[in-house]
């Protein structure tokens, strides 16, 4: 409990109100912006990686900023439809949590739960605990 006439629940609450306003109509022209120097994710082998604008903007290529742009708008619209999840990701971030890349599709991607962990927590634990749930809610569903 705080000395303030607030609670943390409070300001978890406003924070996931917030978090979702931005989210909410994402500048067209500010996710270009960001794509310009941001790395490509399946390009990165380790060493190095291509930007978006490495990738589809090469040198005297002018077409290819339609694919760039094509790019851009997909994004956006990633964006612009993306589920509302501003307060499981203030109070992930408030409890200390990391996102991890792995997920568990149950059904036709119906349901999919999405893990989180404690930064402590070691690579090896993390692919445990994912294996064995995925195991247990496999076996489940037969």
């Amino acid at each position: 409990m705080t000395d303030q006439p607030y609670t943390d629940t409070d300001l978890r609450a406003e924070a996931a109100r917030q978090h979702a306003t931005l989210a909410e109509d994402p500048d067209f022209m500010g996710v270009g912006e960001q794509m310009e120097d941001a790395s490509v994710e399946s390009t990165d082998d380790g060493d190095s990686s291509l930007t978006w604008t490495e990738l589809l903007v090469p040198q005297g290529a002018g077409a290819s900023h339609e694919a760039f742009g094509e790019a851009q708008r997909k994004i956006h619209d990633l964006i612009n439809g993306a589920a509302d999840v501003s307060d499981w990701a203030v109070n992930l971030g408030a409890d200390g949590l990391e996102p991890h890349g792995r997920a568990i599709d149950l059904g036709d991607r119906r349901v999919r739960i999405h893990f989180a962990f404690a930064a402590d927590m070691s690579d090896d634990d993390r692919a445990d605990l994912i294996s064995q749930l995925a195991a247990f809610v496999t076996h489940g569903l037969t």
